[in-house]
């Protein structure tokens, strides 16, 4: 098996920490399930402050995991690569999976608890 690069590794590691905050996770999945959107949309739609939306879609544009243009004096936003949608609908189903062997440990704990 070959060696991945180190430099892969960092690449990977970047988009990642891209993705780790729950303000980008939202945005993404909006953007994801509704395609272009405007700041205003999506800060009306999240109830989050514009600052703060902004300020986490130029996280998401500078790791280049949305893309931006100009329309009049909004700018609007899309998702980059229409697989970040894919990347999260497998994140869900993982989370999913551990979190029912979780379910199935704590029914566990319960009923030992009840003996």
């Amino acid at each position: 098996m070959k060696k991945p690069s180190a430099g892969l590794q960092i690449l990977k590691a970047e988009f990642f920490a891209a993705l780790a905050h729950p303000v980008r996770i939202r945005l993404l999945e909006v953007l994801v399930a509704g395609g272009e959107t405007s700041v205003q949309e999506l800060q009306r739609g999240l109830d989050i402050d514009q600052p703060i939306v902004s300020q986490q879609l130029a996280r998401l544009r500078a790791s280049g995991i949305v893309r931006a243009r100009k329309q009049g004096a909004s700018t609007i936003y899309a998702v980059a690569d229409p697989l970040i949608g894919d990347l999260l609908g497998l994140a869900k189903q993982i989370l999913n999976r551990h979190l029912v062997g979780v379910k199935s440990l704590l029914r566990e704990l319960a009923d030992d608890r009840r003996r």
